[in-house]
């Protein structure tokens, strides 16, 4: 079974001061790691971690392991640059709390470094901290991959697994070699048990890994996530890995936008098949399929109008999560990053106090807003254009270059080139007027 040859650990925290580490499977299913619970040293709520100084503002932290050591005779990428203005607004330029609301009402015990709410039908950011800082994504960039998929792939395509999917590092959701798969059935996998075989897989029917990792950093530059990087498929840690919880919001509700993805994200149980026989172990049987479980705690706790989400953790990512939640036709969705899941104080707790501080914010208030998709001359010939076009009848999205272009500019230096241009043909058209009066006479 996939849990017994995944090195992928799980995790559980005692209700004591102390942590105690239990070693546990999935019943017939693929390992799936459950987060880090640290002790609270001390009564009361954790503190959040303080971000005034804008220590993320180009950068994630330092990597607490090798994950990120470029291979030998490589450099790590720079730095993406940093929008100025930023994307969204002036206010999101902060690196602090930033509220549409009353700042009395931001939840205690908030670990992560980084968080954002914000109301996916308007676009309005309507509470944040540190909303353009850089963080590393872990699984949620598989929002990303997916969104590239639903793009370009036929969700009815038969896919056979290789032994390097059933060798993938982390979480799997079971892919065996020669084993067949729908496309539909890898995303599912990718997204509901954060099946890194899956983003193989998928990456695979891309064009191959760089391919597939070059289309999801295209994809993130039209959508405007400008602080994101993707470095692998799956996020597992690699050089030059980042994005902001903006960032995240931006992709997941584009994302939201696509059916097939708000149906993939919604389920807490789905059949995922098995595969043959392993050819290189003696007298080895058949591997049958079994039912995923979602990975997402408000799915499976029916948190009122939960429409699902994206869970993600690494040692240098720490926690992250992304999901959207629906009441009396308002959707909001939830970013947290760099945070900690905590004795007395998990990391779903924490999502619930940010959606109801968001649900208690007023329609129409805001602190900057979520950019609609920008849109090229060339994005006639690219397949996934306009699929995450916004529908909300906001427009003129901040379009800043990618570090590789080497260009510079914004919509204010556009309109005055194209107005200057303007101009000048204007006065040219008078002036062959008046020219051609003259001859007349």
């Amino acid at each position: 079974m996939p849990a017994l040859r995944r090195s992928s650990r799980i995790l559980a925290a005692s209700v004591s001061a102390v942590a105690v580490v239990v070693a546990c499977a999935t019943f017939g299913a693929a390992a799936v790691s459950a987060d880090p619970v640290v002790p609270t040293p001390t009564a009361g709520p954790p503190s959040t971690p303080d971000t005034e100084r804008c220590p993320y503002r180009t950068s994630p932290a330092a990597a607490v392991d090798t994950s990120e050591v470029p291979p030998s005779g490589q450099t790590a990428p720079a730095p993406l640059p940093v929008p100025d203005p930023p994307v969204g607004g002036e206010k999101l330029g902060a690196c602090g709390v930033v509220t549409a609301g009353n700042a009395a009402s931001i939840p205690r015990g908030i670990t992560s470094a980084g968080w954002l709410v914000a109301d996916a039908g308007t676009g309005a950011v309507l509470a944040a901290k540190d909303p353009h800082g850089r963080y590393r994504p872990a699984s949620t960039i598989k929002t990303l991959l997916a969104l590239v998929a639903l793009d370009e792939l036929d969700l009815d395509t038969t896919v056979t697994g290789t032994r390097a999917d059933y060798s993938m590092e982390g979480d799997s959701a079971g892919i065996g070699p020669d084993g067949r798969y729908t496309v539909r059935q890898l995303l599912q996998g990718l997204l509901m048990v954060s099946g890194n075989d899956c983003a193989n897989a998928l990456a695979r029917e891309l064009g191959g890994y760089e391919v597939a990792v070059r289309k999801m950093n295209e994809m993130a530059h039209r959508l405007g996530a400008e602080d994101t990087r993707a470095a692998s498929p799956s996020g597992l840690d690699a050089p030059g890995m980042s994005t902001s919880p903006y960032d995240l919001a931006l992709i997941f509700r584009a994302a939201l936008k696509d059916s097939t993805f708000r149906d993939l994200i919604s389920h807490v149980n789905a059949p995922f098949p098995g595969y043959p026989p392993l050819a290189d172990v003696p007298n080895d049987k058949p591997h049958p399929g079994y039912m995923m479980q979602t990975q997402n705690r408000l799915l499976l706790d029916d948190y009122p109008g939960i429409i699902g989400g994206k869970t993600g953790y690494t040692d240098d990512a720490r926690k992250t999560f992304v999901g959207a939640v629906e009441r009396s036709g308002r959707t909001l969705i939830v970013v947290q990053m760099y945070g900690l899941n905590e004795v007395d104080d998990s990391y779903w707790d924490q999502a619930k106090g940010l959606l109801e501080l968001g649900f208690g914010i007023p329609t129409g208030e805001s602190v900057g807003r979520l950019v609609d998709e920008t849109t090229s001359d060339s994005s006639a010939s690219d397949p996934s254009a306009g699929r995450a076009s916004s529908g909300d009848g906001h427009s003129g999205a901040v379009a800043y270059p990618s570090s590789e272009d080497g260009a510079s500019g914004s919509p204010w230096t556009d309109r005055l080139l194209f107005g200057g241009i303007g101009l000048v043909v204007i006065l040219g058209l008078v002036y062959a007027a008046l020219r051609v009066n003259r001859r007349s006479r």
